[in-house]
C-alpha cells in the first residue's frame, strides 16, 4: 500500500503502474504489451507505452523515461507499486530504480485489487466507447489509438475519486480553485430555494491524502 502525498511536488512521488495485454491484433491470439504508468495524486498517466510482448529491459528503459521527463532525482522520495509481474520484478529494473531513489512496492500476491488505480486506469481503457470492436491493423495502429486515449483521460475525464475534475487540473494545481468555486455556486442555489434540498450540499473539498484500499471507517 502507498500513502501519497499532501501536495504534488517533483521530490515526492506515488505512482502505480501496471501491464495489460490487449487482445485486439491483427491476427487472432496475437496480443499486444501496454504499459502505463499513473499518479495515484492526481491520476494522470505520466506515460504510456505498447510493445509486441513484455519485457522487463523494456519495462526498465520505460520507467526510466518517465522519471527523466518528471524530472524525478535521486533524492526524490518517490514509490513506485506494481503486481508481481516477471518485468517488475526484475533485478535489473530494481537497480535503476534504486539509482533514482525510487522505493518499489508490489501487491500481495492472490489480492487482486491491490493495484487499484493502475487496474482502474485499464478497466477505464477497455470500456472506453472508442476502444476498437475490431483487431487494429498493426503495432502502429494500437500506439496512435493509445495515444489518443491519453490524451482524453489526462485532459477530459473527470474521476469521482479527485471531485470530477481531470487528471490535468489537479496535477498542476488547478483543483482547489475550481473545487470552491462549485462550493460557492452550490451554496448560493441551497441559499436562494432552500426546499430543493433534503441533505446539505455536496462537499468538494479536494482529497488531500490518497491511499491504496483506504480502510473504511471502522475497520
Amino acid at each position: 500500500f502507498f500513502s501519497s502525498r499532501r501536495r504534488h511536488t517533483r521530490s515526492l512521488c506515488d505512482w502505480s503502474s501496471d501491464v495489460c495485454s490487449s487482445d485486439l491484433g491483427p491476427v487472432k491470439g496475437q496480443d499486444y504489451s501496454v504499459d502505463m504508468v499513473i499518479d495515484g495524486w492526481s491520476r494522470r498517466i505520466l506515460g504510456a507505452e505498447v510493445h509486441e510482448a513484455e519485457c522487463s529491459k523494456l519495462a526498465r528503459e520505460f520507467l526510466d523515461r518517465v522519471c527523466r521527463d518528471e524530472g524525478i532525482t535521486s533524492d526524490a522520495e518517490a514509490v513506485l507499486h506494481s503486481d508481481n509481474g516477471a518485468p517488475m520484478r526484475s533485478s535489473k529494473l530494481a537497480a535503476t530504480m534504486r539509482e533514482l531513489g525510487i522505493s518499489l512496492s508490489f501487491s500481495r500476491p492472490g489480492v487482486s485489487n491491490d493495484n487499484a488505480y493502475a487496474e482502474s486506469l485499464f478497466k477505464t481503457m477497455k470500456y472506453h466507447q472508442g476502444y476498437p470492436t475490431r483487431r487494429f491493423r498493426d503495432l502502429n495502429a494500437v500506439r496512435i489509438w493509445i495515444e489518443g486515449f491519453v490524451d482524453w483521460y489526462n485532459s477530459e475525464h473527470r474521476p469521482s475519486g479527485i471531485k470530477d475534475v481531470t487528471p490535468n487540473q489537479r496535477y498542476v494545481g488547478e483543483a482547489d480553485a475550481i473545487c470552491a468555486i462549485r462550493q460557492q455556486t452550490y451554496g448560493r442555489a441551497m441559499k436562494k430555494n432552500p426546499r430543493r434540498w433534503s441533505r446539505p450540499p455536496r462537499c468538494w473539498k479536494q482529497p488531500e491524502i490518497v491511499r491504496i484500499n483506504d480502510p473504511r471507517p471502522g475497520k
